[in-house]
């Protein structure tokens, strides 16, 4: 009895000191490299704009902030590299919102796919909107949006387009406007992100190409491909010459996102740190306008209201994956 009793008290000691574990890790908290898992190829959109959230986290931590690039099987490799690292916040994750979105048994998605959350990862914080740039080859000979659909109806099923992967928000957007402009157009996947489709698109094997502005600056700065529109509601001050998807299509809006994840199980007061320190970043005016620079618009949210926006995202986009799911068995 007595030596029931004393293990008893020994483990209420344990539970007591718990919390004062977590909180002391916490506040010690990074005092080692940390780690993100992007599911994105290098140079991509998502990938620049994480390897500055990199840096800056970085310099604020006095510690290396680490970008791990995992592309491929639709998100898949990366989502189960970052689901089974130690839950102890020296792995994060960000992927682009077309892993959040995956439907089960969608082409090119493995078993273990869609993510859902909280059931696999814990919401840390949102980072940044990327909208949806789109772009043409000049031997295409289309100006606008407008030429682009004219000719898609001229020539049903005949005009290629470049995303990042099947299942990816730039594919998932390209079937949004095929169905909203009642057009047929075929898919080219690049699992290496827009460096790898560009040769094609210049050369006009590909003829339209659709990517967040990092991706797709360089050519569009240089005129090697012609800039159509971007999928805002209305034009970006940035880009005030560039019409909007909408001023053709009205009502359309599409662009992906970036938010932080942590495995499952990783200590809520390291998860309310990390997520605090994301908003600090965000505050930073020269973050913020190389990221401008780049397409990408910071939002702060909590991990509560980072959830609450996946889980909106993942009903407004299930119709569309559906019809993709359907439509490639």
């Amino acid at each position: 009895m007595i030596r029931g009793n004393w293990a008893s008290a020994v483990a209420a000691v344990f539970v007591a000191l718990a919390p004062v574990a977590a909180r002391a890790q916490a506040g010690n908290y990074p005092n080692a490299p940390v780690r993100i898992i992007s599911d994105s190829a290098p140079g991509s959109a998502n990938d620049v704009a994480l390897r500055l959230l990199s840096d800056k986290l970085g310099q604020m931590w006095g510690t290396q902030v680490l970008t791990v690039n995992q592309p491929g099987a639709g998100g898949a490799i990366s989502a189960r590299a970052a689901s089974t690292a130690a839950a102890d916040g020296y792995t994060l994750y960000m992927a682009a919102a077309s892993v959040f979105l995956q439907l089960k048994g969608a082409p090119g998605v493995a078993e273990n796919l869609p993510v859902e959350l909280p059931r696999d990862f814990e919401p840390v914080a949102f980072y940044v909107q990327q909208p949806m740039f789109i772009g043409a080859s000049h031997t295409l000979g289309v100006k606008t949006m407008g030429d682009l659909i004219a000719l898609a109806k001229k020539k049903p099923g005949e005009i290629a387009y470049a995303t990042t992967g099947r299942g990816r928000i730039t594919h998932l957007t390209m079937e949004l406007f095929q169905q909203t402009a009642g057009v047929q157009m075929q898919l080219v996947a690049y699992s290496g992100g827009p460096n790898a489709a560009m040769p094609d698109v210049v050369s006009g094997r590909v003829g339209v190409v659709l990517e967040g502005y990092a991706g797709l600056s360089s050519a569009m700065s240089s005129n090697q491909i012609q800039s159509l529109a971007v999928g805002t509601a209305e034009r970006l001050s940035e880009f005030p010459t560039l019409p909007t998807v909408a001023e053709t299509i009205p009502g359309f809006t599409a662009g992906g996102w970036n938010v932080v994840m942590a495995p499952k199980g990783t200590p809520e007061a390291i998860i309310r740190k990390i997520g605090a320190d994301v908003a600090k970043a965000l505050e930073d005016k020269d973050l913020v306008a190389r990221l401008g620079a780049l397409g990408c618009y910071p939002r702060k949210m909590t991990a509560a209201e980072t959830l609450t926006f996946t889980q909106d995202q993942q009903r407004i986009w299930r119709p569309i994956l559906e019809k993709v799911a359907r439509e490639n068995p």
